[in-house]
């Protein structure tokens, strides 16, 4: 068995299921889950009626590759969204939905034959695939802590010159999970100037892009300031792009990977041999879902309409503020954050995720401890009343 299997930490919803095993919740409040992130608004209409269209093609091979249509719905896109050409024949793969391609992308870019142990640069708190990918491609991580004094985002001028020397591989996550933090245009040009320096590739996971509080100002993306800066050929960047989030279509698995040629020229031949081809149904409903912004927008306003409901029944009993991005809200607590997930449950029969399950103690600290992930995913009945549960829960703290 490969070692490095030893090192995996248990999953968050692993921890959480033990965290709950044993607790009987009051049978008269209905269970609400607000602990993943699975979008609960309806797939589009459209969109399973193009799959179900194509479901003759069932019967065909599909290539790595995925067809011309698809790559260049997925270029169009990324020149409309991000102000960028990108080349559909050889800057653009599709992908089985970004948790897959984000494992597998470390397996095939990092190098663990050098004589160093090689160093892959991670946000904490964290996507749990990240530290995964890096323990199995024989890396080590090395974790940038995301706390309040840093707005949520990662400090990179905090990282030792020789922890970059050895890095090959830099995760980011804007906007992200769980804060909903959106890195600046700044910051992006930060990382693409250490990324030169220092010779490593940045894995750019965006796959909340499309969620975002103000329609006049969506977050920008690593190849739209790449392009913006004259890195026009997007070296040592690669994006993933999901359509879970953006178009609720979780479970068609179906995203996208864009950026450096060489680099996915590269990815290209470790996904043929790794068998991952995306069915064509899959591909044409994913070129219908790319093509369409008008049920992203209303995808949007869906969420703000949630955020505005929790946020103005929560802010009298907490520190709560709605996020620039994503459908989380990243609570502080007052207590541990195990034990608030826990009596939350027990009490009143709302599921939240303790934040310290999403992260490490790095440098001595926890950044996550004392926060909880709450997911505004569940139709907006459920979230108002999971809202007024958990001020009562709060309040009853206070007590």
């Amino acid at each position: 068995m490969n070692p490095n299997l030893n090192s995996l930490h248990p999953y968050p919803f692993e921890k959480l299921a033990q965290l709950k095993q044993g607790i009987t919740p009051p049978t008269d409040k209905s269970p609400i889950t607000l602990s993943i992130g699975e979008p609960a608004h309806a797939t589009p209409q459209f969109i399973k009626d193009v799959l179900v269209e194509n479901l003759n093609a069932l019967s065909n091979y599909p290539t790595t590759k995925g067809i011309p249509k698809l790559r260049e719905a997925i270029a169009n896109w990324l020149e409309n969204r991000f102000a960028c050409e990108v080349n559909p024949e050889t800057q653009v793969l599709p992908v089985n939905g970004t948790r897959e391609a984000l494992f597998s992308f470390a397996q095939c870019v990092i190098d663990s034959e050098l004589p160093e142990k090689p160093i892959v640069v991670m946000p904490n708190p964290f996507y749990q695939i990240y530290e995964g990918a890096a323990l199995l491609a024989g890396a080590e991580p090395y974790f940038l802590n995301t706390t309040a004094e840093t707005h949520y985002l990662p400090d990179f001028a905090s990282v030792p010159e020789n922890i970059w020397q050895d890095c090959q591989l830099l995760y980011i996550c804007s906007p992200a999970n769980p804060s909903g933090s959106v890195m600046s245009e700044a910051d992006f040009e930060t990382v693409l100037i250490l990324a030169e320096k220092y010779n490593f590739v940045i894995a750019s996971d965006e796959c909340y892009s499309e969620l975002y509080d103000d329609e006049a100002n969506p977050p920008v993306g690593l190849l739209q300031v790449a392009y913006k800066t004259g890195n026009r050929d997007f070296k040592r960047c690669v994006v993933f792009h999901s359509l879970s989030k953006r178009s609720n279509c979780a479970g068609l698995r179906s995203g996208f990977v864009a950026g450096d040629a060489k680099i996915l020229r590269n990815y290209f031949n470790y996904r043929t041999y790794h068998g991952c081809a995306m069915s064509l149904p899959t591909q044409y409903a994913s070129i219908a879902a790319w093509q369409d912004e008008t049920h992203v927008v209303e995808n949007r306003r869906l969420y703000r309409e949630k955020f505005a409901a929790v946020v103005a029944i929560l802010k009298d009993v907490c520190e709560i503020q709605k996020p620039p991005a994503s459908f989380y809200i990243w609570l502080k607590t007052e207590i541990s954050d195990t034990d608030f997930a826990q009596q939350l449950f027990a009490q009143e029969n709302v599921t939240v995720l303790p934040g310290s399950f999403l992260s490490r103690e790095f440098a001595g600290v926890n950044p996550a401890v004392n926060h909880v992930r709450i997911a505004l995913v569940a139709p907006i009945s459920e979230c108002i009343e999971a809202a007024q549960r958990i001020k009562n829960f709060i309040n009853n703290l206070k007590k």
